[in-house]
């Protein structure tokens, strides 16, 4: 069913709810569309410290929550559906679903985000979900008084890896390198937790076991010597990689799947934009996250009324 909205974002993580409280008090017809749910990766964080406004942090799903409200309240429409492809007629885009929905709109914001990055290791897939995971919040309770390892060096690595000291007996991090990237407050906090061990300059060669994880074979990048390290769980934090399978059909993307924009948001072509992990250059905060899709929305506005006084629109 073919369907007119001002403008349609495409997934409902922080930078999508972002844009559509802009866009719904700016009076367009807004429609968010949603795979799975609301917050992506926001809303399976268990604690949230650096977002501006919590001083004592604040959980993903109650953020995710507060800003879904926020966007109702102004007359976004929040729809769960799959897209599976945005095509061009004209100045038009059409946004089309899984529903059968085809949704005509001048504006389409790419809000799409991200999946965890793999290790691309043997033992990785076939143990996924029998003590591989990607997500503490999701999984860190069936992990209670157990060994589990955290693989990686960043803010999601250090943070998840502290939760899981809720749970765990020991929480051993596994990382390529002696430095993190991770924020400092972070990696000392870990420093300072008695349940945190550290494994550096090392890489997973293998995740091991039948029915479930038992042990992961790791390698030291210098000497080359081989370590088994026994374990019930491994938690993956490696990365991302952008969601931009259907954005590269119509717009160019980079070798990392990323989508290039101006400092608007907008690409390369008029009205379609990219916030948030999937725009090339972000710094994949929740906080300018928000910051991108305020900066689409407002610029969309202008983008709109110009197509509405040319004719090319009708609001």
């Amino acid at each position: 069913m073919d369907e007119n909205r001002d403008i349609v974002i495409v997934g409902g993580g922080p930078s999508g709810l972002a844009a559509a409280i802009y866009a719904g008090r700016a009076r367009f017809k807004t429609v968010i569309l949603e795979k799975m749910m609301l917050g992506g990766q926001v809303a399976l964080t268990n604690d949230i410290a650096n977002y501006p406004g919590f001083p004592d942090g604040v959980a993903g799903p109650e953020l995710t929550e507060l800003m879904e409200k926020q966007a109702r309240k102004f007359g976004a429409e929040i729809r769960l559906e799959e897209v599976v492809s945005v095509s061009l007629d004209g100045d038009i885009k059409i946004v089309a679903t899984t529903a059968g929905n085809a949704y005509r709109a001048p504006v389409v914001i790419l809000s799409s985000g991200a999946d965890p990055r793999k290790l691309e290791c043997p033992g990785e897939e076939e143990l996924r979900g029998r003590g591989v995971s990607y997500c503490a919040t999701c999984d860190g309770p069936f992990f209670r008084n157990k060994v589990v390892t955290v693989i990686g060096g960043g803010d999601a690595a250090l943070k998840e890896g502290l939760f899981l000291t809720k749970f765990a007996s020991r929480v051993i991090l596994v990382h390529r390198r002696q430095g993190f990237r991770a924020e400092k407050i972070y990696v000392e906090e870990a420093r300072q937790n008695p349940k945190f061990e550290f494994v550096l300059d090392a890489v997973v060669k293998e995740i091991q076991g039948g029915d479930k994880v038992k042990n992961i074979l790791v390698e030291n990048v210098i000497t080359k010597t081989q370590t088994g390290i026994p374990c019930d769980g491994v938690f993956i934090f490696v990365g991302h990689l952008p969601n931009s399978g259907m954005a590269s059909k119509i717009v160019e993307t980079d070798p990392a799947g990323h989508v290039a924009t101006n400092r608007d948001m907008e690409t390369k072509i008029p009205g379609l934009y990219a916030i948030g992990d999937l725009r090339q250059g972000s710094y994949r905060q929740i906080a300018t996250g928000v910051g991108e899709g305020v900066t689409a929305a407002m610029h969309a506005e202008r983008r709109i009324d110009e197509w509405i006084r040319t004719g090319v629109w009708s609001h």
